[in-house]
């Protein structure tokens, strides 16, 4: 299901910052941290709906994303 735009972009604002809150990283770095995520793919895509979800699982989703991703 694909969302309205505007939403979305509600919802990325959202969780650009809650992930800047929850990963206590700076707001730039979280935006970036964002848009390269397969989260942020996912969303946009609109795979699994994962619009609907909370922007702070959503923040912590990306979070553990990336901490996969390090370990590669």
């Amino acid at each position: 299901m694909k969302a309205d735009r505007a939403i979305l972009q509600l919802t990325y604002s959202g969780v650009i910052e809650s992930l800047s809150e929850t990963g206590n990283i700076p707001l730039r770095d979280a935006l970036d941290m964002f848009y390269k995520s397969q989260t942020y793919i996912e969303m946009r895509d609109g795979i699994s709906d994962m619009h609907c979800r909370s922007e702070k699982y959503l923040a912590e989703e990306i979070i553990r994303e990336r901490r996969v991703n390090e370990k590669k």
